[in-house]
């Protein structure tokens, strides 16, 4: 039997200047809400916090 694995297509927007650097996929049912990480911002030159968008 084959177990499916259920990943979902997220972005992540510099919370800096707003730009969309970074496309992901995630577990929902291992992180269902919104995810937040430290990631280099190459139009802001620095690591920012880059948060999940729609």
């Amino acid at each position: 039997m084959e177990v499916e694995v259920v990943r979902t297509k997220i972005t992540l927007a510099c919370t800096e200047c707003k730009n969309r650097n970074y496309h992901m996929t995630k577990d929902k049912k291992t992180h269902p809400d919104r995810m937040e990480t430290k990631k280099y911002c190459r139009f802001c030159r620095t690591h920012t916090l880059h948060k999940e968008t729609k």
